[in-house]
C-alpha cells in the first residue's frame, strides 16, 4: 500500500495543471468566438447604413420627378432634408433637346414639331456612418417644339 501512496503523491499537482490548461483553452475560444460575433453585428450595420443611403438617394429621384422639379432653365436643386444621419439632395439638370421623328402627332401642335427634352438627375443619399450613395438618372418629357 505504500507504493500506491507513493504514486499518488507524485500526481497530485498534475490535475490541476491540466484543469487549468484546459480553462485557458476554453477562455481563448470563448473571447475569439465574441471578437467573431461584434465584427459580424458591426458589419451587418454598415450594411444597413449603406441601404439606408441607397434608399435615400432613390427616394431624391423619386422626389423630383413626383414634384416635377426639373426646367429647361438650367440646374434645379432638391434641397437637403436636414437630417444628419438619413440625407439626401438631388440636382436636376437639362441637357438637350432632341426633335422627335416625324409620326409624331399631339392634339393642338402640328406634325413633326414635338420634341424630347432630355434631364439628368444626380442624387446623393447619406446615412449613418458616413455611408454615401449616388445614383444618376436620365430621361425625358416630350412636348412641343419650337416654331
Amino acid at each position: 500500500m505504500n507504493a500506491a501512496l507513493t504514486l499518488r503523491a507524485r500526481q497530485a499537482g498534475a490535475t490541476l495543471v491540466v484543469g487549468l490548461i484546459l480553462l485557458l483553452v476554453l477562455t481563448v475560444v470563448g473571447v475569439s468566438g465574441m471578437n467573431t460575433a461584434t465584427m459580424e453585428v458591426t458589419m451587418a450595420g454598415n450594411t444597413q447604413f449603406q441601404t439606408d443611403a441607397f434608399q435615400a438617394a432613390e427616394d431624391g429621384i423619386d422626389t423630383v420627378l413626383a414634384q416635377r422639379k426639373y426646367t429647361t432653365a438650367g440646374v434645379s436643386t432638391l434641397p437637403p432634408t436636414g437630417d444628419p444621419d438619413y440625407d439626401r439632395q438631388a440636382v436636376s439638370q437639362f441637357r438637350v433637346t432632341t426633335p422627335v421623328p416625324d409620326a409624331a402627332f399631339s392634339m393642338g401642335v402640328s406634325t413633326g414639331s414635338v420634341q424630347a427634352f432630355h434631364f439628368d438627375i444626380v442624387s446623393v443619399g447619406k446615412g449613418p456612418r458616413n455611408a454615401s450613395s449616388t445614383h444618376t438618372q436620365s430621361f425625358y418629357q416630350v412636348g412641343p417644339g419650337g416654331p
